[in-house]
């Protein structure tokens, strides 16, 4: 990562995006960071978005978000803590908050910065009509993958140029100030 330029932290899911996962793929290729959780088999959204809200803390400019699957939950929450921190967000495969018991604790509101939601239509972890409303609440661009499953490697999705192209696409809308991906 070039000095000037927002770091990207990864907010892996349940069980932590292992060495297949399109999430470690583009963690090695960015050099980004990984947000780790003390409990990557038990899903809570207090310690999950006190870990991301950290890592967030811990750096020197605003980051770029990487996150899949709950690590999408445990973000927003922690960015709507300090959106000023935030440059921007890729959310790919957002678990449902319904399935956790905490819908009322996400945030519903306009994200305060450039945000794509990429879901899928077949994702057994969360509906796309309800990533759609997600999407929509959040003020995220909706990108559809069709049937993507829950987009990790059982799906097909260890390295996922597609997703990557995503994060540039997103970096590239963002404001200027906040830099860009530099290979």
């Amino acid at each position: 990562m070039n000095e000037g330029v927002s770091p990207v932290l990864v907010v892996p899911g349940l069980n932590g995006s292992g060495p297949a996962h399109w999430q470690s793929w583009i963690e090695g290729l960015i050099g980004a960071q990984r947000v780790h959780q003390d409990d990557w088999s038990r899903p809570d959204i207090d310690s999950w978005s006190a870990r991301v809200e950290a890592a967030i803390g811990a750096q020197s400019r605003p980051v770029w978000l990487v996150a899949h699957s709950f690590g999408c939950l445990a973000s927003v929450v922690a960015a709507s803590r300090q959106p000023d921190r935030i440059a921007g967000a890729l959310l790919v495969a957002p678990a449902s908050p319904d399935r956790f018991g905490i819908t009322s604790r996400i945030p519903d509101t306009a994200l305060p910065f450039p945000a794509v939601l990429a879901a899928s239509r077949n994702d057994p972890w969360m509906k796309f009509m309800s990533a759609a409303h997600w999407a929509e609440r959040w003020g995220a661009r909706l990108v559809d993958l069709g049937e993507a499953g829950h987009v990790n490697p059982e799906s097909g999705h260890g390295p996922w140029p597609a997703g990557l192209e995503l994060f540039r696409q997103l970096q590239a809308s963002a404001p200027a100030m906040t830099g860009s991906l530099q290979d």
